[in-house]
């Protein structure tokens, strides 16, 4: 009887034992089918990851380029150099030094085109004269339609990123300025995201080149970077190149291949930008969940001797905590753990920044939220956002939207792009993350300023003159606040240019606008707006006490006599409600026409 209980006993167990072994052969196949698509899944939005972020990394250069060509079509010297087709190319060639010494652009190359479409200036050779309208059907368009545009685009030297601007005069297009940018700083770029770069021209197009800028072709595909590494260039030979281009990504041998085509303005493929990416490389969260689950199923196998069950729970959590908080103290990126009003948690990351503070007690005691250090400056996060909402409320109820602080800490200046998720609803805690992006902020801050600021003189051009009046004028009807406008010029400029030549012009120029801009008040907007004209937006002032600011700047400017002996003449009119911006620029621009036809050297007030 004892024998026949035994062997029950066995039977029993055995079949226990065979459903549970079945059971976990079951799970391991099905956990390992969903690891296998949660992996397709992954590298399958890596992929699109990728591609929008090269999309990104071209369109913000397509746009600081065009920036940067803006900039230097504004110079009123162009339309003559064009008209003439003598190009100061030591004046350029001067700016791409500055602009390789103190940027990430380290090869522009400078293109001016007349009105036929043929080259009279390549900043980057001595080959000029050569008609581009049937290689460069963009052209063409941009004289058709007078409009900036920016592209990606091929030629007989190389393909680039270009910044085109037509020079108008008399509402004619008289010749092309253009900006031209590599491949090569996108590249740089990408590697900080552990991606290399292959940059390839179409193999159609490629024909078209005549002297290759890299001196490099693969398989007739003219290779577009410089910095683009033997092995990858081998690695595409060897597997078959046109396997790489229209197929989107492929996930083979260790790596992540990634193709994004590359497009003209006319929206068809001039070429692909190839990424290669290691698959130890790419995060993936959602595998590691698998595993977790499979975990989880030898926890339940374990519960059967339930006598170990609490020591290897404690053990699986305790080294599990271990291990993600070691991943997320390694981020280069600040994480922050907080809830309505204080911090409680933060990764090692965070005290590589705010380094007078031990630990997160000792930083709470002197700054109770981090949004005490907070820059308070339009177009950043501040601690208390629209409708009375907390900085991370408004960042969590705005997810589409790039929030960035500007945070002052030991006389430092940081940029932080912000993200905010809720961690626990109940409990009202939030998970915060901070990426540097100092870097990037200033680039922007310095392209904008750029875009504003007279190459020549340091001070505003005509192009913020624009802005600003429309502002002051806007203001002026919501509010009744008055301004007025000092336009002035400096007497018999010409003359100075022909007998000491333009470099004593630009030094005449620089050196005024230099005496000028200590002289006005700190709230007057000081522009350049032409050859030798200039123009001051006096806020709050009517057009008596506008003249009497006019008249010190023109004797401050007699008795100066620096460089060459100038003298100036003014005109001012005061912004009378109704007017439009043509209208209170045309009243002063006669004030300046009366004053140089009543003999110069004089202020009239209109």
């Amino acid at each position: 009887m004892q024998i026949f209980n035994n062997k029950k006993i066995y039977i029993f167990f055995g079949i226990v034992l065979t459903l549970i072994i079945a059971s976990a052969l079951y799970y391991f196949v099905s956990v390992c089918e969903k690891k296998a698509q949660i992996q397709a899944d992954n590298f399958a939005g890596e992929a699109k990851k990728m591609q929008l972020l090269v999309a990104q990394k071209i369109y913000e250069k397509q746009k600081a380029t065009t920036a940067i060509a803006f900039a230097l079509s504004q110079d009123p010297r162009l339309l003559n150099a064009i008209k003439t087709k003598k190009i100061d190319g030591a004046y350029y060639k001067n700016f791409i030094q500055r602009l390789h010494d103190n940027t990430e652009y380290k090869n522009i190359w400078i293109n001016i085109i007349d009105r036929n479409c043929s080259d009279i200036y390549r900043s980057w050779t001595d080959i000029k004269g050569d008609n581009l309208a049937d290689v460069r059907k963009e052209l063409v368009a941009v004289m058709q339609t007078k409009k900036t545009t920016y592209t990606v685009s091929s030629g007989k030297f190389a393909l680039t990123i270009k910044g085109i601007i037509p020079i108008i005069e008399n509402g004619e297009a008289i010749g092309i300025f253009e900006i031209i940018s590599h491949f090569n700083s996108i590249a740089i770029a990408l590697q900080k995201f552990k991606i290399e770069s292959v940059v390839l021209l179409d193999k159609k197009h490629s024909q078209k080149i005549q002297y290759p800028f890299t001196e490099n072709f693969l398989d007739g595909h003219y290779v577009a970077n410089l910095n683009t590494l033997k092995s990858k260039l081998e690695y595409l030979q060897k597997h078959g190149l046109v396997n790489y281009l229209h197929n989107g990504y492929r996930h083979e041998n260790g790596y992540l291949i990634v193709s994004y085509p590359l497009k003209n303005y006319n929206n068809e493929v001039l070429g692909y930008y190839i990424m290669f990416k290691a698959g130890k490389d790419i995060l993936n969260p959602d595998d590691q969940l698998v595993m977790f689950k499979w975990m989880a199923f030898g926890f339940v196998m374990i519960l059967i001797a339930a006598w170990i069950v609490n020591l290897v729970h404690y053990f699986i959590i305790t080294k599990q905590k271990n291990y993600l908080k070691k991943i997320i103290d390694s981020s280069t990126n600040i994480v922050i753990i907080k809830n309505d009003t204080e911090i409680l948690d933060t990764n090692a990351t965070f005290f590589k920044y705010f380094t007078n503070e031990k630990n997160v007690d000792e930083f709470k005691k002197k700054h109770p939220c981090i949004c005490d250090l907070f820059v308070k400056e339009k177009g950043y996060l501040q601690a208390e956002m629209d409708g009375g909402m907390t900085w991370a409320e408004y960042v969590l109820e705005h997810p589409q939207e790039t929030h960035v602080a500007k945070i002052r800490y030991n006389n430092k200046v940081y940029y932080f792009r912000v993200s905010v998720s809720l961690i626990s609803e109940e409990k009202g805690h939030y998970g915060v993350i901070m990426s540097d992006v100092t870097a990037e902020e200033e680039y922007k801050l310095e392209l904008e300023k750029l875009s504003i600021t007279d190459p020549l003189t340091g001070i505003y051009n005509r192009r913020y003159f624009d802005t600003k009046l429309k502002e002051k004028i806007t203001l002026a009807q919501r509010y009744g606040l008055k301004f007025s406008l000092i336009m002035f010029d400096i007497d018999h400029f010409k003359k100075i240019n022909d007998e000491y030549g333009h470099d004593v012009g630009d030094m005449v120029l620089i050196e005024y606008s230099k005496l000028i801009s200590e002289a006005i008040r700190e709230g007057d907007i000081f522009c350049r707006v032409g050859g030798e004209e200039f123009m001051i937006i006096v806020p709050y002032t009517d057009g008596e006490k506008a003249k009497k600011i006019a008249e010190k700047l023109r004797s401050k400017v007699e008795n100066y006599k620096k460089i060459v002996p100038v003298t100036m003449s003014f005109g001012v009119n005061e912004y009378i409600e109704g007017e439009t911006s043509d209208h209170i620029y045309k009243n002063v621009d006669d004030a300046l026409y009366k004053a140089k036809e009543n003999g110069r050297n004089q202020v009239v007030l209109k």
